[in-house]
């Protein structure tokens, strides 16, 4: 069964920035999609990012585009969310997920494993 780890969440300033990691465990990530979503307290969890296999095509939310961007290197098995100029909006637990299609969308039932979440906070 593979899981998937995501790491570098934490405590970061209005305006500040972040990188977000994913890699799995248990086998690397299939040849498809992953995405990055996001739940705020009292929230229902909702879209952040997602990059196709091939790193070819992105899709952010309205809410983080110009702001954050995507990333992928599959030969170390990772992909990277890259969050900059960040509001106090964005503090959330941020979860991966592994897509079930090489391109993937803004829907959570588009993504089959997810991983366990990392809290960032922006606060000063």
């Amino acid at each position: 069964q593979v899981q998937l780890v995501e790491s570098g969440g934490g405590l970061v300033q209005p305006g500040g920035s972040l990188r977000l990691a994913c890699t799995t465990s248990g086998r690397a990530f299939k040849r498809v999609a992953v995405g990055w979503f996001r739940q705020a307290p009292g929230k229902g969890r909702e879209f952040v990012a997602t990059i196709s296999w091939s790193a070819s095509s992105t899709v952010f939310a309205g809410s983080v585009k110009g702001r954050f961007t995507i990333s992928r290197d599959n030969a170390k098995n990772m992909v990277y969310l890259h969050m900059n100029s960040l509001e106090p909006e964005d503090t959330a637990v941020y979860y991966c997920a592994e897509g079930r299609a090489a391109v993937g969308g803004p829907r959570a039932d588009e993504y089959k494993y997810w991983g366990q979440g990392t809290q960032v906070t922006v606060s000063s």
